[in-house]
């Protein structure tokens, strides 16, 4: 595609990686969502583990007090498919899911959140913080043998103080977003393939829903795609990890168009902007376990708004 640099591998070898965030010294965060931890990837390659988290680490964003915030499914069960890693079944009969704090100097781990009004989360997936110092993070619910569980959005504080929950019994919310003036949450579903959009009315608060619907319809690819995680650009364009054809789905936000940079893997789940111009993609194979790194014709959003 025109505009788009070739990807490089930064790392390989990674367990289902997730949730990369570029940090100043030019290493990347993410999790290893089979491998149960935080870890850093440096600028050469060379990776080492920041936090031992256990269970399924999913989505992971820096607050603004400098610590990583994780949203923890609570664990898969694993299928491997040759040299492909597939998540399968929650790993756990009842819901486990929380949302973990790591201190960046220790690698100390607390759980900040793992129930709302006494219901466990079920499958934390992916977390955004606001210009309010708070964070929006969806529950993509978990597959069981007793069936799916149903999904949900949620607003919380930092300090462990107040979670709301602002949407429920959506169909699988994965990725979250802010548009670049923080009035719009952009939330994808994976199995419906759709990417909503929803006004933000208040610090926290979503406007109530249409009766049909979690939210504005934006976009959903021409062909059978899962959507995943997604990252904003700097003029508001919404960028979606895509699976099954792997790859980058490119959404604007107003008419719903769509243009599609494919990638090689099939697993295609994270981006995330980095580089003195915000301009450099790093993007994870998640089913081979790789970590690659594309020039983006157009620079994307901070990751950590001004607070």
């Amino acid at each position: 595609m025109s505009g788009f640099g070739q990807p490089e591998v930064v790392a390989s070898g990674l367990r289902f990686p997730e949730g990369p965030v570029p940090m100043p010294d030019s290493s990347v965060l993410l999790v290893e969502i089979a491998r149960g931890t935080l870890t850093r990837v440096a600028a050469d390659g060379a990776l080492s583990v920041v936090a031992e988290l256990g269970g399924g680490p999913n989505g992971l964003a820096i607050g603004p007090d400098g610590a990583a915030y994780v949203c923890n499914n609570g664990g898969f069960q694993w299928v491997e498919a040759g040299p492909l890693l597939f998540p399968g079944h929650a790993a756990n009969a009842a819901a486990c899911g929380s949302i973990q704090r790591v201190n960046l100097a220790t690698g100390a781990v607390t759980t900040l959140y793992d129930s709302f009004e006494g219901e466990r989360l079920k499958g934390p997936n992916d977390i955004v913080f606001d210009a309010h110092g708070g964070f929006w993070f969806t529950d993509h619910g978990q597959v069981r043998a007793s069936g799916r569980d149903h999904g949900a959005i949620y607003y919380a504080r930092v300090d462990g103080s107040a979670i709301t929950r602002q949407r429920a019994d959506m169909m699988g919310p994965n990725g979250i977003g802010l548009s670049p003036d923080g009035n719009t949450l952009y939330v994808s579903e994976t199995m419906t393939a759709r990417v909503w959009a929803m006004d933000v009315v208040a610090a926290g608060e979503l406007a109530p829903p249409p009766p049909w619907a979690p939210g504005r319809f934006v976009g959903t690819p021409p062909a059978f795609r899962l959507l995943d995680s997604l990252a904003i650009e700097e003029n508001g364009r919404i960028c979606v990890g895509t699976m099954v054809e792997g790859g980058i789905t490119i959404f604007d936000p107003e008419g719903g168009g769509s243009e599609f940079l494919p990638l090689p893997d099939v697993g295609i789940t994270n981006i995330a902007f980095g580089g003195a111009d915000r301009r450099d993609a790093y993007i994870t194979a998640s089913t081979t376990g790789v970590l690659y790194r594309v020039r983006w014709p157009r620079p994307g959003l901070p990751l950590k708004p001004s607070i």
